[in-house]
């Protein structure tokens, strides 16, 4: 089987290599790729926004399956596009993406389907938003309501913060605005809740813990992931069981009621409060870094899991290994603003044990040499029965990389590791 892989980060790495591990992989392209991907597969340099480029690569090269690792292609109707064509295509269509290309969408499911979530406000221009904020208890989250990377989740401690964080987002920080969503602050911890769906049966696919502060502490401003654990130490029989039939099933009702069914993978950002879950955020796909760190605790073939998913056969049989798995993200300094690119001349030195992996986000080949190509570079994922020890071996690849123009958080999984 021909494999087509869009994407060209940490978690389209980290499913390159788990997919090329199928005896049923011919073939693998990667739509661009990266430095890592190219060693296992075919880099195409597309832009993976042009639906017709990627169908004609996909009719040249004969490729019978495309998996779609970001999320803006599946919000603008990557999978609609192919329902037409012959090759199967592994995520959910538009309309049930818009989970996460509209917040505000999501917001009003769990208001009508009674989701546990926190209270918000949506509004539509900056004068009833800032007239909103100041009947507010303090600290407020303010969210643009489209696609952001990540970043346009603003957590404000007063008035003026939270005025400037409405004010960047009408003004376009993040593309076109329409509409502004804020919520009150919940109190609580988070944890990342993955599920598989054919459209008729979900099976859990584990669960993990994003840092998505840039700093060490969980300071600074919010990135697209600065490292995460799997499992989340929060993970229970009980707990997964309020998920499912809090959370989870209502939503794929609504989905079901708009006369849609999701497939693929779906991510729910959770806080959880006194044992009860409240939805943050839905991502339709795998999250960046929690994929890579999921991944290699998996024992199942992920190719088999696609493959059956998409054709409305998923089956109950997932097996994971025992252990814990930690990812450390090594990003460019001056991310998440502004970055240089720069060459990474160590990295095809290092020795990899079998609990190692060294995924590539933002790189690229330049004639032989490797180069930055983004904010966040490198992940390191380590596998162990302890999480300290898996952040330890993490943190001994990074410095043996020796790249000066990176940066990363030493205290990854604090949380968990005493």
């Amino acid at each position: 089987m021909n494999i087509g892989i869009i994407g060209s980060g940490g978690r389209e790495h980290a499913i390159c290599i788990s997919i090329s591990k199928s005896k049923r992989a011919k073939k693998i392209y990667c739509f661009p790729g990266n430095a890592g991907t190219e060693k296992i597969a075919e880099n195409i340099n597309i832009n993976i926004s042009n639906f017709d480029e990627i169908k004609e690569q996909v009719k040249n090269k004969k490729i019978d399956l495309l998996i779609v690792g970001p999320e803006k292609p599946l919000v603008n109707g990557i999978v609609d596009f192919f329902k037409k064509d012959e090759v199967l295509i592994f995520g959910p269509n538009k309309v049930c993406s818009q989970l996460e290309g509209s917040k505000i969408f999501t917001k009003k499911i769990c208001e009508k389907y009674k989701i546990p979530t926190a209270k918000f406000g949506i509004f539509k221009n900056q004068f009833d938003a800032n007239n909103y904020i100041k009947k507010c208890n303090f600290p407020l989250v303010i969210k643009a309501d489209g696609l952001a990377s990540g970043k346009g989740v603003y957590i404000c401690d007063n008035l003026l913060n939270a005025k400037d964080a409405v004010k960047e987002i009408f003004d376009g920080k993040f593309g076109l605005a329409e509409n502004v969503l804020i919520e009150e602050f919940l109190y609580g911890e988070e944890m990342s809740f993955f599920i598989i769906s054919d459209g008729k049966k979900i099976i859990n696919f584990q669960t993990a813990q994003d840092h998505k502060r840039v700093f060490e502490g969980d300071k600074g401003k919010n990135t697209g992931g600065m490292g995460a654990y799997s499992p989340s130490r929060l993970d229970s029989k009980d707990l997964e069981a309020k998920i499912k039939n809090k959370i989870i099933l209502p939503t794929l009702k609504a989905i079901k009621d708009l006369e849609n069914e999701y497939i693929g993978f779906l991510y729910a950002g959770l806080m959880i409060v006194d044992n009860e879950p409240y939805l943050i955020e839905y991502n339709v796909r795998m999250g960046d870094p929690e994929c890579q760190t999921i991944l290699p605790r998996l024992e199942s073939d992920l190719l088999e899991i696609i493959i059956n998913c998409c054709e409305g056969k998923l089956k109950e049989e997932i097996s994971w290994k025992n252990e814990k798995s930690l990812c450390i993200v090594l990003c460019a300094k001056g991310y998440p603003e502004k970055y240089s690119k720069s060459e990474i001349k160590n990295i095809d030195k290092l020795e990899l044990s079998k609990d190692d992996y060294l995924y590539h986000a933002g790189t690229i080949n330049n004639n032989g040499k490797i180069f930055s190509n983004g904010g966040r570079v490198i992940n390191a994922v380590c596998l162990s029965n302890d999480f300290k020890i898996c952040r330890e071996k993490c943190i001994e690849l990074l410095k043996n990389l020796k790249w000066e123009n990176g940066f990363y958080r030493r205290d990854i999984g604090y949380k968990v590791i005493e």
